[in-house]
């Protein structure tokens, strides 16, 4: 590949066009939080990583709702604003990888995911002035090296106050709303349309723990059911449910509230009840749109609905800019979680949600070889990792082959761009579901295991990649014989692993074999035959110098 001009200019004299923040979006009628929001100013302001991290493990209470509003109202006099989601290492990378080709778009479809990340954070340690916000970072080790490398810029990190900090961090603990912000959140939401009965917005705060994402659900709810007053929806909420107390269980809380409004979409729009649970199964955040649709659908008017029903009721987060769509991480447990006293989350119910995001998410998948899709498919990455490992162990035959089959193509585009221990996870997994499923002689799992061959191969490792090439030809001639295109292939792959390894007296009688029986069966004009001649030639070269 021809790499564009761009590749080679120094990082340290790229500029940060204008329009390249990514900051999340935060709720309307943002309330409260003045005391955090000071606390804010001073720490980030001081130079050293802030986090912003929620008490007693809390979610919902609003960690990125206040980094967002923070960063995109103050007057901090950063620039540029850099997003990334960091609740995996993997999820850092691609961040830095979006954030390389928002400086420089032409390296999009030039470099891998690894070279891009590469680049995003040497822009980071060779520039000052911006912004760097790390949301829901689970583990801080997974941004141990942006935080050693990046330090001209300010950091602003979202986490849990369980996660060990260092102590050089500044730690703001975030807990639920106050009461009167609690009320004030819920009657500027089922006001905005004009005025109402505000019956029971205290009790109703109360009941739902002053938890800011139950508080704006609520209040989405109520502000499209105009006639249902704050002590109706409370009644709503209890009416075959028991009553939780103020500061119940978020997950509780949520799902409550869940329950009522799914009733209320379920009655004009079915089909968005079906899309919720399929969503729950990726990444929170920038879920395309193609994955809203089924492989085969054409009904855009009817997904625009179900979509259109899903926002307007604070499910969801659509981003027209970007053709994305996000869920709290909260709603997407809940939509995961089985109750059997509840008709939207029935076992059921929830298995076919998850097939259906299988088979989205699988007719995504582009050619990984051509490097068009190579922007495309760092989008689907977060949700490839979301889906399989939230897949439950005893899923059916079906889904776990599809499952086997995404993490076999995934492995191979994430050994493609570098990224190894990602790669050979994901192929690991695919061939052993394959083994298991299918048995140890299908075609599928014998080029799963020649993909996790070469997996090793690509990343230094050949003498772990030996056994497996070797295991995968003596099952190739045993279920497809010695002339099979495959077949010839593995053997291929075999007398170059074992010349990579010095083991060249055995490469080339398995190389003079294979071209041979390429030329017979292919013909001598053959891509394939002229690789094996090529290879040939090589090694005889190299054993003539030796």
């Amino acid at each position: 590949m021809n790499l564009p001009a761009e590749a080679f200019r120094p990082i340290a004299e790229v500029e940060a066009p204008l329009g390249i923040d990514n900051l999340e979006p935060w709720p309307d009628g943002f309330v409260g939080r003045e005391a955090e929001l000071a606390r804010l100013d001073a720490a980030v302001s001081g130079g050293g990583p802030v986090v912003v991290a929620a008490v007693h493990g809390l979610g919902g209470v609003g960690k990125s709702s206040l980094a967002a509003y923070w960063a995109g109202t103050r007057e901090h006099g950063c620039a540029p604003i850099i997003w990334i989601r960091a609740d995996s290492l993997t999820a850092v990378e691609q961040g830095l990888a979006a954030f390389a080709t928002r400086l420089q778009p032409a390296l999009a479809e030039a470099l891998p995911v690894e070279e891009l990340a590469e680049r995003g954070l040497q822009w980071l340690a060779s520039h000052t002035g911006w912004l760097l916000i790390l949301d829901n970072v689970e583990h801080p080790a997974d941004i141990a090296k942006v935080r050693a490398r990046a330090r001209g810029g300010r950091v602003l990190i979202t986490g849990r106050l369980a996660v060990p900090w260092q102590a050089e961090a500044t730690v703001i603990c975030l807990d639920v709303l106050l009461p009167g912000e609690a009320e004030q959140l819920l009657t500027g939401l089922a006001t905005a349309t004009g005025p109402r009965d505000l019956d029971g917005v205290p009790e109703l705060c109360a009941a739902l723990g002053y938890l800011p994402l139950a508080i704006e659900q609520a209040g989405a709810y109520l502000a499209h059911q105009r006639f249902t007053t704050p002590a109706a929806y409370l009644r709503l909420l209890t009416e075959n449910l028991d009553r939780a107390a103020a500061g119940a269980d978020p997950h509780r809380t949520i799902a409550r509230i869940w329950r009522v409004t799914l009733d209320r979409i379920a009655e004009t729009e079915p089909a968005a009840v079906e899309l919720l649970a399929t969503l729950a199964w990726y990444a929170p955040d920038a879920i395309p749109l193609s994955l809203c649709r089924g492989p085969d659908e054409t009904d855009q008017a009817g997904t625009d609905a179900a979509l259109g029903a899903l926002a307007a009721y604070s499910m969801i987060t659509l981003d027209p800019s970007t053709h994305t769509v996000s869920i709290h991480r909260l709603v997407q447990a809940v939509s995961r979680t089985p109750d059997p006293t509840d008709p939207h989350r029935s076992a059921e119910t929830i298995e076919l949600a998850h097939t259906r995001a299988c088979l989205h998410l699988d007719a995504n998948l582009p050619d990984y070889t051509d490097p068009r899709t190579w922007p495309s498919w760092r989008t689907l990455l977060p949700h490839i990792e979301a889906l399989t490992s939230h897949t439950p162990s005893g899923a059916n035959h079906d889904t776990t082959v599809r499952i086997a089959s995404i993490r076999n193509r995934a492995g191979q585009f994430l050994s493609d761009q570098g990224l190894h221990t990602n790669a050979l996870d994901h192929l690991r997994k695919a061939l052993t579901d394959f083994e298991r499923v299918l048995g140890t002689d299908h075609p599928d799992t014998l080029i799963s295991r020649n993909n996790l061959a070469a997996a090793y191969d690509t990343a230094g490792r050949t003498t772990e990649a030996i056994p497996l090439y070797e295991a995968t030809l003596a099952d190739r001639r045993r279920v497809l014989d010695d002339d099979h295109p495959d077949t010839l292939l593995s053997r291929n792959n075999l007398a170059v692993a074992y010349d990579a390894v010095g083991r060249t007296a055995e490469a080339i009688p398995l190389y003079e074999a294979t071209l041979t029986d390429s030329e017979r069966v292919l013909g001598t004009n053959h891509p394939h035959t002229e690789a094996f001649r090529d290879k040939l030639a090589i090694a005889r070269e190299r054993q003539a110098s030796r």
